[in-house]
């Protein structure tokens, strides 16, 4: 069949499911409008939480400050809060959403088959697929710190990103700490993008693929606070995810990124070679 392929007048796999069609069909589901507008609403559910509940404690508990003691400081200090508390699960949905629902849905839709048909070579298919979903999550990481900082300097003003170790950073180095953190934090998710995409190809279950990446991400979460794993949990893509922390302080510290980044890519690209394997040999009758 490749080879009837491959010989017809014309025919040139890098030309089918061009990323832009991919890239347009995605955006016009409700499911990408939904998730757009969950991460843009919540900067400002939590600027009407602090103005509801006062301003937080600048002295923290216990005499130890933390992100959310801070947050009302400037707009960097809430933009920095909302990566906080959203990067443990909030910012995982959309990455599980993306990836685990782009080849499963077909599937479902029965449309699947015809896309093969049209044809298109199957890594052609999970090249698209996977190349958009990463640009919608990169998107989604960008959207959430982009309105934040926006909606926290309007409420906060602009001025220096107060350190919860002490001291500051000048409005000049805060802009690329922040670019820091949402790098890693996108790479770190790259381990639930793989077990997403991974299997979206082996089920026609859409919600089965979202669901089973994101409880697998819990479960590493919660292996993660099993203290008696010892050094085991340095292999845990979760022990890792708060690495980030290390950008705000005032010298820059990598060794915790680094580390992280390695974990998390290795992780992804073996998830990814399983997805791309199993795809290749699977009997599509969907």
């Amino acid at each position: 069949m490749s080879a009837l392929m491959e010989s017809a007048p014309g025919y040139r796999a890098r030309r089918t499911l061009p990323l832009r069609v991919e890239a347009l069909r995605q955006l016009k589901r409700r499911r990408t409008l939904a998730m757009g507008i969950l991460l843009a609403v919540l900067p400002f559910v939590l600027i009407v939480a602090f103005a509801i509940g006062g301003t937080p404690d600048a002295g923290g508990q216990n005499g130890r400050v933390t992100l959310m003691d801070t947050a009302t400081a400037s707009g960097a200090n809430f933009a920095a809060t909302c990566l906080f508390v959203s990067a443990g699960f909030l910012l995982v949905v959309p990455v599980a959403l993306f990836h685990g629902d782009t080849v499963a849905s077909e599937a479902s839709w029965s449309s699947l088959r015809y896309l093969l048909a049209a044809p298109v070579p199957r890594a052609r298919l999970l090249w698209s697929k996977l190349a958009v979903a990463l640009g919608m999550s990169a998107a989604a990481m960008l959207l959430l710190p982009l309105v934040a900082l926006a909606a926290g300097t309007a409420a906060y003003g602009w001025g220096p990103l107060e350190l919860p170790t002490g001291g500051s950073l000048a409005t000049a180095d805060a802009v690329p700490r922040l670019a820091l953190v949402v790098a890693f934090i996108f790479v770190s998710q790259l381990v639930t993008a793989g077990l997403a995409f991974w299997l979206s190809t082996k089920t026609d279950a859409p919600l089965g693929a979202v669901g089973g990446a994101v409880g697998l991400t819990i479960i590493g979460n919660v292996l993660d606070a099993v203290t008696a794993l010892g050094s085991w949990r340095d292999f845990l893509p979760a022990h890792w995810q708060f690495a980030w922390a290390d950008a705000l302080q005032p010298q820059l510290e990598w060794s915790g990124m680094v580390k992280g980044t390695a974990i998390s890519v290795t992780y992804a690209v073996v998830l990814f070679a399983l997805a791309f394997r199993g795809f290749s040999r699977k009997d599509v009758v969907s």
